[in-house]
């Protein structure tokens, strides 16, 4: 294919995307982005069951 078609084809391209406008669901992108703030769902519900694994019987040496 030549580069005269070839740009051809480019242009007629971004013609069309520049024209491009899709219908956006603004209610549907808001429930989105605004959720319930829930800080539970990053809550470690099993952190107190057991004990760390790093953490030694010794005092810390300074």
């Amino acid at each position: 294919m030549g580069r005269g078609r070839q740009k051809a084809k480019h242009t007629k391209l971004a013609r069309e995307l520049k024209s491009f406008s899709p219908t956006v669901d603004y209610s549907a992108l808001e429930r989105e982005l605004t959720h319930k703030n829930d800080d539970d769902a990053y809550v470690d519900r099993w952190a107190d069951m057991y004990e760390d694994e790093d953490e030694d019987d010794e005092p810390a040496r300074v």
